[in-house]
């Protein structure tokens, strides 16, 4: 008996190895898990890619502090840590920004091995691949909060929260079957609207912390001959678009680029593989630049000028524009500016169709220009406010965005 479950032990130990291995091999090299050891911070490193989205690294302090052991950690969902006491607002937060690709700090209850709950300040930060702008991984920080610094009502009795560790704690069922978020989880038991704040020493430990573990990954992906930051997806004022509405974009065949209005002079924050094809520019030269790069000398300005003023007044255009591929060669378009609301009704982007006059692919195509890009302006329209609902999971996103959350790009 003893034999068959050293060799249970074994093999669920080599199982964890081969999945920290399979996460950070085709990113970092293989000393990044040292490296990662070395530090006395308290963190998690999980994989969105990896279905399950399971925990890949643990550091020591987390093992330490939670009570767990490495074996009881790698490969689960960060839901066994969640209570019934356990914030539901902060829970949705946390799930929400996951799914957008985005960092968050929120303070949050959990509960460790034992069953106790305690505050901890939790911050979260994606790490970007710079080829196709995939979250690799999140890794996220927690730092106990001391003391009794209260929001709301104040600090939560710790006599209703015995016993209060959910099931999955001491029952953890294998990493594997069923897609989720890093905390996944249904409803039960996360009603309480306790908060408590975290003190400024606090939070500038997670910050710090954060900037350990994100130089030791750029470091580690740089000596896998990769970029850690291109100039340009690093650029101020680009913001973000969520995952899912990246993969529910990428669904549509037809060249065309999106803009974003509320930023200065409209970048482009989503170019198509259609687009890239017709151009011959790759995403990093597309993407955070105002659509008039594709202008010439011989563009016409009085059509330039009839775009501009339709875009002023928020209205649709249909213009045929002379527009230049990126080895110099020119081609005739048909293009089409649509302006896109948001679910709120508010304008939030403008939609630009590229169809190539003369086109032999066109010519074998039964639907008239008209009608594709009315199809194209409708299906990104749907894109933008109901990606989540195609059945993908939020594994890919664009980055371009400043905020107080580190975060660094990985090709």
């Amino acid at each position: 008996m003893e034999c068959h479950a050293h060799a249970q032990s074994r093999s669920r130990q080599q199982r964890l190895l081969s999945l920290t291995e399979r996460s950070f091999g085709a990113t970092f090299t293989a000393a990044v898990v040292d490296a990662l050891e070395d530090l006395t911070d308290n963190f998690t490193v999980s994989d969105p890619g990896i279905c399950g989205h399971p925990i890949v690294f643990a550091s020591r302090g987390f093992l330490e502090l939670s009570g767990y052991s490495k074996e009881e950690v790698i490969g689960r969902n960060g839901r066994v840590f969640q209570g019934p006491k356990t914030n539901r607002r902060s829970v949705m937060e946390i799930r929400e920004a996951e799914r957008e690709g985005k960092g968050v700090v929120v303070s949050l209850l959990n509960h460790w091995k034992d069953g106790s709950p305690f505050w901890m300040l939790f911050q979260m930060c994606p790490v970007f691949s710079a080829v196709d702008w995939r979250v690799t991984h999140f890794v996220a920080v927690q730092v106990p909060i001391s003391g009794n610094r209260r929001r709301n009502s104040g600090w939560l009795d710790a006599r209703l929260c015995e016993g209060s560790c959910r099931r999955e704690v001491l029952g953890l069922e294998e990493w594997g079957p069923g897609c989720g978020s890093i905390l996944d989880s249904d409803s039960r038991g996360l009603q309480a609207e306790e908060q408590c704040e975290a003190s400024n020493h606090e939070n500038r430990k997670a910050a710090r912390a954060i900037h350990n573990i994100m130089s030791i990954l750029t470091n580690y992906s740089q000596l896998a001959n990769r970029l850690a930051c291109g100039r340009r997806c690093c650029s101020d004022g680009l913001v973000l678009l969520g995952s899912s509405v990246v993969i529910s974009l990428g669904r549509i065949k037809q060249s065309f680029v999106l803009s974003d209005v509320n930023l200065l002079d409209m970048p482009i924050v989503y170019a198509s593989d259609a687009f890239l094809k017709l151009t011959g520019y790759n995403r990093n030269e597309v993407l955070g630049r105002n659509y008039r790069f594709l202008n010439g000398d011989e563009t016409d300005s009085s059509t330039v000028l009839q775009i501009k003023e339709c875009i002023h007044r928020n209205q649709p255009c249909t213009a045929r524009i002379l527009n230049y591929r990126k080895d110099g060669s020119s081609f005739w378009n048909v293009l089409h500016i649509s302006p896109v609301r948001n679910a709120s009704g508010k304008i939030s982007h403008f939609v630009g169709i590229q169809i190539e006059e003369g086109c032999p692919t066109q010519k074998q195509d039964s639907l008239t220009p008209e009608m594709r890009q009315r199809g194209t302006v409708g299906a990104v329209r749907v894109a933008l406010r109901t990606g989540v609902t195609f059945g993908f999971r939020p594994s890919c996103g664009y980055v371009y965005s400043k905020d107080n959350v580190p975060r660094i790009l990985i090709p």
